[in-house]
């Protein structure tokens, strides 16, 4: 027998010895949820529950195999027969073995991401909308997918779905009735069909319903404030009766709405399950009290919440810093002399990382530390110059540069309609190996090469071409990139990307940095030894030191560091200006708490005066509300 009460504090170990029924564990920040879950599991089959009447939800699999070899270490191999997983993996295994109630066998195919495009695709063709302007099938699917995630009909949200994607409605609705029925024909079921069908299932059909609510016992769900609307349903329908389930999460963190999460499924615990325990998880064992001050301070600025306060274990440190810069150039720069100074005192680099609110945040700082040599790596997926919007842009530039620059042709070609590479490579080598896109010649040559529809695609970034000298792009890139994005490369995001707001932000963005570059070229030149995604591949084989880490907030939650630098405090930046403009800043506040409560020893916070705008102008920039709404004295200012 373990004695729970030597290893676990009061909080967690009141969470873990709690008596049946519904429970919500609210673990802020640093408070040790994986812990208690491990234990809550350990203990229950320590009293005499089956491991296999024993249900663990969880977000990714990885986090359901980890957290069942760690409560093998505490209860003993039996702990393996628990039903673990993500909710999708255990809706798949109830819909195999009764997916016949559905009309699904129990072979059913489980169509993957491509596969999904691909009968998306097909839907678009045979109801004829093969136009130029319609949105890509990758676009389409995600649309489909976040209604699904919403648990909503599609055809209500497709009005939404239409002003988004630049089509009609009555459209979309025909395109995912034939999708649904060509699954339907094929017997198999997209990523969301599990989840979907799975609820589906468990809620219409009493015999599986009553089976499962028996068979589990306990329902165990981690990260309890990401669900969405359908996996809260079906964790409630399968506590029916028994009501013992257990949901762990963090209202503070609940920051991924934009991706189906619905902070009122945390929020509504309690009323959903009358006589609930509530416990609170608030002894933080990952900062030092001065940092934790700063995210207690903040986070009250929340108006609908479970009010917690995290409390330290840690001995005290230094007080989190706030640098008051001129600009993001200022920033940079400052950023990138501290992580010296901190490499050159012996510290790792991979203990430090380097947080923003939107990928184009970090822009400065890649260049800055690509220049001075600080090995540093994008771990929220590539950085902004390896992104494909970017890359799009980019040879739209190279294209007026170099005319033997045939990676950039190939790319910019292929963004017409029905361009494929063999057509593009034919226009290339009908060139001769060669494309000046600022001879006239040669842009009409290369017109005449195209069928109707690439011609009127090709004509506004032909334009740009044309009036190249006469506008001065040469020494006005900027210009010549927001032109582009005005003409052309908007409407192509808007069918190509399923989050054209965003990448639009990062080519703006971009277009700034380029106007401020000496040329083009220059630039170009630099960008070329800034992408630093395969050097940083290079450099984990040959077993090299590891890097400073660059990440966005959302990305980099559940991590930690030693040290952390967060950008952009400033209003507009972060909160974003989106946010600002609803009128609900509620989720950016959580987003600052996140990334607060990610730093272990030092917290670096940067709030520029100034940022560049278009037109070559300055804006000036308010410190962001999250860091004036803090009590005095919990800052050390910098100027």
């Amino acid at each position: 027998m373990v004695d729970f009460s030597t290893i676990l504090n009061a909080e967690q170990h009141e969470a873990v010895t709690a008596p049946p029924g519904a429970m919500l564990v609210l673990a802020a920040a640093g408070t040790g949820k994986t812990h208690t879950l491990v234990h809550r599991v350990a203990w229950l089959i320590e009293q005499g529950e089956a491991p296999d009447r024993l249900l663990l939800l969880t977000f990714t699999n990885r986090a359901a195999k980890e957290m069942i070899e760690r409560a093998k270490r505490v209860a003993g191999e039996g702990v393996g027969e628990v039903w673990s997983g993500t909710f999708h993996h255990v809706c798949n295994r109830i819909l195999r073995r009764f997916g016949h109630h559905l009309g699904f066998g129990p072979s059913f195919r489980i169509l993957d991401r491509d596969d999904a495009e691909s009968l998306v695709s097909d839907a678009i063709k045979a109801l004829g909308f093969t136009s130029k302007d319609f949105p890509k099938k990758g676009v389409v699917a995600s649309v489909f997918s976040r209604a699904a995630s919403a648990g909503a009909a599609f055809a209500d949200m497709a009005e939404d779905a239409a002003n988004e994607l630049e089509c009609e409605p009555e459209e979309l609705v025909k395109i995912h009735g034939a999708y649904e029925a060509r699954k339907r024909e094929l017997g198999a079921m997209d990523f969301d069909d599990l989840l979907l069908n799975g609820l589906n299932l468990v809620e219409s059909v009493r015999e599986v319903r009553e089976r499962y609510q028996q068979k589990f016992r306990h329902i165990l769900v981690d990260e309890y404030q990401d669900t969405n609307g359908p996996q809260a349903r079906l964790v409630d329908l399968l506590a029916q009766g028994h009501g013992n389930v257990m949901a762990v999460g963090d209202d503070f963190q609940c920051i991924y709405s934009w991706r189906g999460a619905n902070f009122k499924n945390i929020m509504g615990f309690p009323e959903r399950h009358p006589g609930c325990r509530i416990v609170k998880l608030e002894q933080n064992y990952r900062s030092s009290p001065e940092i934790l001050d700063v995210a207690n301070a903040c986070i009250k600025g929340n108006p609908e919440q479970f009010q917690k306060t995290l409390r330290p274990t840690r001995p005290p440190g230094k007080k989190p810093r706030l640098h008051r810069l001129r600009d993001g150039d200022e920033q940079a720069h400052v950023v990138a002399r501290e992580i010296r100074r901190l490499l050159d005192a012996g510290r790792d680099p991979g203990e430090i990382a380097v947080l923003y609110r939107a990928h184009f945040h970090s822009i400065e700082l890649q260049m800055t530390l690509s220049r001075l040599g600080i090995a540093h790596e994008i771990t929220s997926g590539v950085g902004v110059f390896e992104q494909a919007h970017t890359k799009d842009v980019l040879a739209f530039l190279r294209m007026a540069v170099d005319p033997c620059d045939t990676l950039a042709f190939q790319r910019l070609l292929a963004m017409m309609p029905g361009a494929g590479p063999r057509t593009v490579e034919k226009w290339w080598l009908k060139q001769g190996g060669r494309f000046d896109a600022l001879d006239a010649g040669g842009r009409a040559a290369l017109r005449g090469m195209m069928k109707p529809a690439q011609q009127e695609a090709w004509q506004p970034v032909e334009a740009l071409y044309a009036a190249w000298g006469q506008r001065g792009y040469a020494r006005h890139g900027d210009a010549a990139v927001l032109q582009f994005l005005k003409d052309f490369y908007d409407h192509f995001l808007a069918r190509n990307f399923d989050n054209p707001e965003k990448r639009r932000e990062d080519v703006e963005e971009l277009a700034l940095h380029i106007g401020r570059a000496e040329s083009i070229a220059a630039f170009l030149n630099e960008v070329a030894l800034l992408t630093n995604t395969d050097h940083s591949a290079a450099r984990r084989e040959q077993g090299a030191p590891d890097a400073v880490h660059l990440s966005t907030v959302h990305q980099a939650k559940g991590l930690e560091w030693p040290v952390v630098f967060i950008l952009w405090m400033t209003d507009g930046m972060f909160p974003a200006q989106r946010a600002l403009a609803d009128g609900d800043d509620t989720e950016e506040r959580r987003l600052f708490y996140v990334a607060c409560t990610r730093a272990k020893e030092s917290l670096w916070l940067g709030a520029p005066e100034s940022r560049n705008v278009k037109g070559g102008g300055m804006m000036f920039m308010r410190p962001s509300r999250f860091v004036k709404e803090l009590p005095r004295g919990l800052l050390e200012e910098r100027f």
